[in-house]
């Protein structure tokens, strides 16, 4: 399984994380396998790890191909927002968003780099590896004072 730190405007993350906009569609083409974990990083303003979810389905295809078909989902949550972002492009990426959970504590920006100095949120995306810190900061702070836990 894959984990991705995926940066997200605040608005659609937030969506995402509602269970409001059932797929992320993303301008730069990379490799993403159905069942890799997405970690949502918020964007500026907020600055934060808010949630995350698994990837179901994956699409790829032209913009006006990929709205066509998600348009025709009446539940996709697709808006004309997202046209505006993807419309231009070459190809686009789809990715089904299946599971979406919300952290109880998001990780500000500030408080990850009090942890790791060096971190650096991705523009679009960044492949974290099994033993990044990151991952353990998620695990230890995403919940705590909370029953549940990663």
């Amino acid at each position: 399984m894959l984990t991705i730190l995926m940066s997200i405007k605040p608005y659609f993350a937030n969506r995402i994380l509602d269970g409001l906009k059932k797929y992320e569609f993303r301008r730069k083409i990379f490799y993403i396998p159905s069942g890799s974990r997405i970690i949502v990083y918020a964007s500026s303003p907020v600055k934060a790890i808010i949630g995350e979810f698994t990837a179901g389905r994956i699409y790829l295809g032209k913009p006006e191909e990929i709205w066509q078909l998600f348009t025709s989902f009446p539940d996709s949550g697709i808006e004309e927002k997202d046209w505006d972002y993807i419309k231009g492009n070459r190809e686009v990426l789809a990715i089904e968003v299946v599971k979406p959970i919300r952290y109880p504590n998001p990780l500000t920006l500030n408080f990850i780099r009090s942890k790791i100095p060096y971190f650096r949120p991705p523009q679009s995306y960044m492949r974290i590896r099994v033993g990044d810190p990151l991952l353990d900061l998620i695990k230890q702070y995403a919940y705590k004072g909370t029953k549940r836990t990663l």
